[in-house]
């Protein structure tokens, strides 16, 4: 049976930084899925008349987006979001590294995973990479949730053998076993896919970088996930205890952790010689506006990036981060170009969706699968409606189009906005809170 969700549409088929009709918009439009997969977008008499023994959902007050990509967030850190008054190196020491001590604990690590995952789906988030936790219980925990929510998550055991809390630190070669059993049981399961992912040089020594080259290589598919140049502070203490490397990005070449199948988060403070070796091993970074605000990291060079053809998208980096939303990412991100001046890259509503979708399963190595709601992708997509009588609702009430709507979901549309998440054309989040509200668009 066909199903043909009748709504305001919008997505991004191509990319706007490199082509001028990159958003596709029906003002009174439809998209027709069966069997998981979209079998028709456009507008609505045609998408009826193309199937015409389509059920109908009526959701003509909503706008639907396809579902939302987080390529940078911290499983273990939901708790501490809104430590304030610390930068990155001390927010480690103080706030973040004991909350994921706690996940020694497994039942307190099922109780994060759960609220974790229902936090991602509740925002409209149907893909992520997911920095996991350093204990092979707690990672087991957010594999478990993940199945049973239906999302789309790559993730893998955290990795460090010095530098942090004993308890996070384990030998290379039991670090080698464990990720081993858990990429052996989770990868391919399902929605599920594995990620290698050392915390960061810091907290690696070069034998325990060696073994996650190696990890990263064991069976296809698999990504590797990472932090970069996040701070000055940070590079400095990479160079101290990297002395034969260049640069911070050569602590990860030297051990083959840099590629195609790469994301990594932040790179605020990249060389231009690290962009162009990024670019060329058609590696990816994860920008993380909000973590990067918060903490006083510095403003992330989205034109550097862009000019060297490095791909970019988006991650909430939560908890340094302020939400899971990726709506708000994407305004945080606007921020940040419009703050950079000339040096900054002007971003328009095109851009942030492209941002927050497509170009995360790109990274991700899901442009075939998700991302935007080409016919034969996945029917992964988000229903936005505002609630009524909100500020949002009188936003769009202005709006001339869905395509001038979109500055406003992106100004002000967050959890409570979202009214229904489908992956593969299943429903994985359902809010009772604006089923059947109003909110016109133009």
């Amino acid at each position: 049976m066909t199903t043909i969700v009748r709504a305001k549409v919008a997505h991004t088929p191509r990319n706007p930084f490199v082509s001028d009709d990159a958003l596709e918009v029906f003002e009174d439009g439809a998209v027709a899925f069966e069997g998981g997969r979209v079998v028709a977008i456009g507008p609505y008499r045609a998408v009826q008349t193309g199937h015409p023994d389509g059920s109908v959902l009526d959701e003509r007050e909503a706008i639907l987006l396809p579902g939302f990509v987080d390529c940078h967030v911290h499983y273990p850190q939901i708790r501490v979001i809104g430590a304030m008054g610390l930068e990155l190196l001390d927010w480690l020491r103080l706030r973040s590294l004991p909350e994921e001590a706690r996940l020694a604990d497994p039942g307190y690590a099922a109780s994060v995973a759960d609220q974790f995952v229902r936090g991602l789906a509740a925002n409209g988030t149907t893909t992520a990479l997911v920095f996991g936790s350093h204990f092979l219980e707690a990672q087991e925990a957010l594999f478990s949730a993940v199945s049973r929510a239906g999302l789309r998550v790559a993730s893998g055991l955290v990795l460090s053998d010095r530098g942090l809390l004993p308890s996070l630190e384990v030998p290379a070669g039991r670090g080698f076993e464990l990720s081993r059993e858990l990429m052996e049981r989770w990868h391919g399961r399902g929605l599920i896919r594995y990620a290698v992912t050392p915390r960061f040089s810091v907290s690696c020594s070069d034998e325990l970088l060696s073994v996650c080259g190696e990890l990263a290589g064991a069976l296809d598919g698999v990504l590797m996930t990472t932090h970069l140049n996040e701070t000055r502070d940070e590079v400095s203490l990479v160079a101290e205890l990297f002395p034969w490397a260049h640069d911070y990005l050569e602590t990860y070449e030297r051990y083959g952790l840099v590629g195609e199948r790469s994301v990594f988060a932040h790179n605020v403070h990249a060389g231009d010689d690290e962009l162009a070796r990024l670019a060329a091993a058609g590696a990816a970074v994860a920008h993380c506006p909000s973590s990067n605000s918060f903490l006083g990291s510095g403003m992330f060079p989205l034109r550097r990036h862009v000019e060297a053809g490095v791909r970019v998208a988006l991650g909430t980096d939560v908890g340094a981060g302020t939400g899971l939303s990726m709506l708000g990412e994407g305004l945080m991100a606007y921020h940040v170009q419009m703050l950079e001046g000339a040096d900054g890259l002007p971003l328009g509503p095109a851009h942030l969706l492209w941002l927050a979708t497509a170009a995360g399963a790109s990274v991700l190595g899901l442009a075939d699968e998700v991302g935007d709601l080409t016919p034969g992708k996945s029917a992964d997509f988000v229903l936005v409606r505002p609630a009524g009588g909100s500020t949002l609702s009188a936003a769009l009430e202005g709006s001339g189009s869905v395509a001038d709507a979109l500055g406003a979901l992106f100004t002000l549309a967050r959890e409570d906005a979202i009214s229904e998440v489908r992956v593969a054309g299943e429903v994985v989040y359902s809010s009772p809170a604006t089923s059947g509200a109003s909110g016109a668009v133009g």
